[in-house]
């Protein structure tokens, strides 16, 4: 008991220490929302692996991203995303898709469930521009019919949604805020057979 209790004060002792190093607060973490449950399932035959989005080298991390004048990009500090983005996107896509309740199943590519279509996607935006006061979230995404490598259908979905003042805390709830407009598209998307 005594020897977990030395180890416990070690351990908050180290944490302590490494926090001081940053110079700074730790960043605020913000997550992202997946839509919500849509009522009675409806049955239906499509199973569809959702793969981890692809985008430009910023938008692989966790940190809120700024598009400045000229296009520079820039990470908004204060605050950061709970997992890496593409990650977090991906599940918030599938977790969405199966809320919807009109799909057989819904997976990753890595789950080894057969699934009839595959959704490729792309980050083309993910981030507050100073320059207009917008979040902006637009994806690019495609149907690929399982085993053929066919694409049966592709689309792109934006939104813009105000941003009130450009910090962590409102750039993070306007991103989540057009993220949830693309994905009530998407998802009415997907589950038309389009």
């Amino acid at each position: 008991m005594a020897r977990s209790s030395h180890l416990l004060a070690a351990a908050a002792l180290l944490a302590t220490l490494l926090g001081g190093c940053g110079g700074g607060a730790a960043p605020l973490t913000f997550d992202l929302a997946a839509l919500p449950p849509a009522g009675r399932p409806v049955a239906a035959g499509r199973s569809i692996a959702v793969s981890e989005p692809v985008g430009i080298q910023p938008f692989e991390a966790d940190r809120i991203i700024v598009r400045e004048a000229g296009g520079a990009l820039a990470f908004l500090g204060g605050g950061q995303w709970a997992d890496r983005l593409p990650r977090l996107i991906q599940t918030r896509l599938l977790q969405s898709l199966e809320n919807s309740g009109r799909l057989r199943s819904v997976s990753r590519p890595g789950d080894k469930v057969v699934a009839d279509y595959q959704l490729i996607s792309e980050i083309r935006a993910f981030d507050i521009q100073a320059t207009t006061g917008e979040a902006v979230v637009d994806l690019s995404l495609k149907l690929v019919a399982d085993g053929t490598g066919k694409v049966t259908a592709a689309r792109i979905f934006t939104a813009r949604v105000p941003v009130a003042k450009i910090d962590a805390g409102n750039g993070a709830q306007a991103l989540d805020q057009a993220l949830t407009l693309v994905l009530t598209d998407v998802v009415r998307w997907v589950n038309s057979g389009r």
